[in-house]
C-alpha cells in the first residue's frame, strides 16, 4: 500500500505514477517530503519543502549536521500554533476556592475540525481540542478540584477522557454517563485531582485508534502538593499522521510538526535543571521512544513518584505511557534528542537541545 496519496495539494492527481512506500523514500535519501517521486505526484509539497540531502549543504538555521530534513518551514502564524512556545505553555485554569475551601480550577475545552500543517508543505485535516494537536497542556495541583466544560463544534461525537481517579459518569466513555456529546453538544465534567503525576486526556469515541490519530489528546499534569524542584519545564507529546488513512504513519513528531526542533533548537542552560514532561500519544505503531544525546537523565515513570526510577539515555513507552525525565547538561553545544527507532527520526521525530553559558536564555 502506498504511503503518498493522502498528501493534501493543490495538483490534480497523476494515477500513472508509483506510489513508494515510505521504507523507499528513506533507502532513496529522500525524507519527509519532496524529491523527484513526490513532485510528480504533489508539485505543491516538492515546491514547499525541498530537502538537505547531505551534510554541508544546508541553509536552515545550521543544521546540516543532522541529516534529512525538510527544509521549508511551517507557516505557524496561519495555523496559530508555534511548537516552541508550546513547550512551555500550560493552562492553571481560572482559580476560586469552593465553600470548603478547596481549590477550584475551571477550564473550557472545545473540540474544532482544523486542517493543521505537520511538514512544511503536507496539510492534515485534523480534529482538534482548543484548536491545536496536541490540546492545551492542563495543569492543576493534587487535591484540586477540575471542572472542565467540554463543548463540541465539531462534525462528529466526540467526548473527554482523562487518566487518574475519578466517578464512572465522568470517564468519557460512550453507554456510560453522558456518553459521546453531539455535535453542538456541551457536558461539564468534574473531579479531583489524583494521583499526582504526568497523565492525559483524549477522546473515547468510537473507533478510537481514528478519534485519537486525529488530534484529540492533550497533556494533563498533576502537580504533588509539596511540588517538585525549580526546573526549566518543557511539554513533549510524541505524536505521528497518517496522511493517506492506510492504517501506517508517514510523518512523526513531538507537538506535530515534523524536525521543528532540529530547526529551532530547545536553548537550556549548562548545568541548569530541565524537567521534560513525555507523553506518547502515537497510533498504529506499538512503541515510541526517546534518547537523548551526550547524557543520561533521571526517568520518573508516570510522575506518579518523587524517587527516580531508573538512570539512562533512552526510555521506551508504549501509547498512553507517559514519564518525567529531569536531566542537567554538563558541556555546551548542541546535543540531538530522536526517537531511538531510526525510521522514526527520519520521518521527523528528532530535534536539538542548545546548552549554552547565556544567562539570557
Amino acid at each position: 500500500m502506498g504511503r503518498w496519496r493522502g498528501l493534501r495539494t493543490d495538483a490534480p492527481a497523476v494515477p500513472d505514477v508509483p506510489d513508494p512506500s515510505r521504507r523507499e523514500f528513506i533507502r532513496a535519501g529522500v525524507g519527509v517530503v519532496g524529491g523527484l517521486a513526490v513532485a510528480a505526484v504533489a508539485p505543491r509539497v516538492a515546491a514547499a519543502a525541498p530537502l538537505i540531502t547531505s551534510a554541508g549543504h544546508s541553509a536552515q538555521h545550521g543544521v546540516g549536521h543532522s541529516g534529512n530534513i525538510a527544509v521549508g518551514e511551517v507557516d505557524t502564524t496561519r495555523m496559530a500554533y508555534d511548537p516552541v512556545p508550546f513547550l512551555t505553555q500550560f493552562d492553571r485554569g481560572t482559580v476560586s476556592r469552593l465553600p470548603g475551601g478547596q481549590t477550584l480550577r475551571e477550564f473550557k475545552v472545545v473540540a474544532h475540525d482544523r486542517e493543521i500543517e505537520i511538514a512544511p508543505g503536507v496539510f492534515f485535516p485534523a480534529w482538534t481540542f482548543n484548536g491545536t494537536v496536541p490540546g492545551t497542556t492542563l495543569r492543576v495541583r493534587e487535591g484540586d478540584r477540575v471542572r472542565i466544560q467540554f463543548v463540541n463544534a465539531g462534525t462528529h461525537p466526540h467526548t473527554m477522557h482523562f487518566h487518574g481517579i475519578h466517578r464512572a459518569e465522568m470517564d468519557g466513555v460512550p453507554g456510560v454517563g453522558p456518553g459521546e456529546i453531539a455535535p453542538g453538544g456541551t457536558f461539564t465534567y468534574e473531579f479531583d485531582a489524583i494521583p499526582f503525576g504526568l497523565h492525559q486526556y483524549h477522546c473515547h469515541t468510537l473507533p478510537l485508534k481514528r478519534h485519537i490519530h486525529k488530534g484529540l489528546y492533550g497533556m494533563f499534569i498533576i502537580d504533588p502538593r509539596q511540588g517538585r524542584p525549580p526546573a526549566r519545564e518543557l511539554v513533549m507529546v510524541m505524536n505521528a499522521f497518517d496522511t493517506n488513512f492506510d492504517g501506517e504513519n508517514e510523518v512523526y513528531a513531538v507537538n506535530t510538526v515534523a524536525f521543528h526542533y532540529a530547526k529551532h533548537p530547545i536553548r537550556v542552560k549548562r548545568n541548569e535543571l530541565v524537567r521534560i514532561y513525555v507523553v506518547n500519544m502515537t497510533e498504529f505503531d506499538p512503541i515510541n521512544s526517546i534518547h537523548i544525546h551526550g547524557n543520561f537523565f533521571h526517568v520518573y515513570r508516570t510522575g506518579t513518584s518523587l524517587v527516580p526510577s531508573e538512570y539512562t539515555d533512552t526510555i521506551m513507552l508504549c501509547q498512553a505511557e507517559r514519564a518525567i525525565l529531569e536531566v542537567r547538561f554538563p558541556y555546551a553545544g548542541r546535543f540531538m534528542f530522536h526517537a531511538h527507532q531510526s525510521e522514526f527520526t527520519e520521518l521527523g521525530w528528532m530535534g536539538l537541545f542548545e546548552v549554552t553559558d547565556d544567562v539570557d536564555v
